[in-house]
């Protein structure tokens, strides 16, 4: 798969212009999904030193994307006659979502196990409905 990743707010706390600090488990994370074989793409509003500054850091924690802010490594619009802004991706894990960014394990499985957000919270609360109500000693 072909996914979008934020950075600011997504990969780091948000602290634009500086970087945040990592978000639990966000370079694990995106190490095993270049592992797993998917093409990440940086897909940020930074440009010029601020993204050169992203992109190293995240060079720095083994995260090195397929691609910045474009569809693929090469494209430019001179290259591309249909050439968008629009990333064409599976996925865009992006801060900014409805309902929030999910923790980076639940992104991960969502990936992997080819699941709907929505599928994995309501495992979640089936585990949690699933447990035996507690005795009191006033219960027999």
């Amino acid at each position: 798969m072909t996914i979008a990743v934020d950075f600011d707010g997504t990969i780091v706390e948000h602290k634009y212009p500086q970087i945040g600090r990592e978000l639990p488990f966000a370079t694990e994370t995106l190490r095993q999904l270049i592992e797993d074989r998917h093409q990440l793409i940086l897909w940020t509003v930074r440009e010029g030193d601020l993204l050169q500054e992203a992109i190293d850091w995240c060079h720095e924690r083994g995260v090195d994307f397929y691609a910045v802010n474009n569809d693929y490594p090469e494209e430019t619009p001179e290259k591309n006659n249909h050439f968008s802004r629009k990333l064409k991706v599976d996925y865009f894990i992006d801060d900014r979502n409805i309902g929030g960014l999910p923790d980076w394990g639940t992104i991960y499985r969502i990936i992997k196990e080819h699941k709907r957000y929505s599928d994995i919270i309501k495992e979640r609360y089936a585990r949690i409905e699933d447990k035996p109500e507690k005795k009191h000693w006033w219960n027999f």
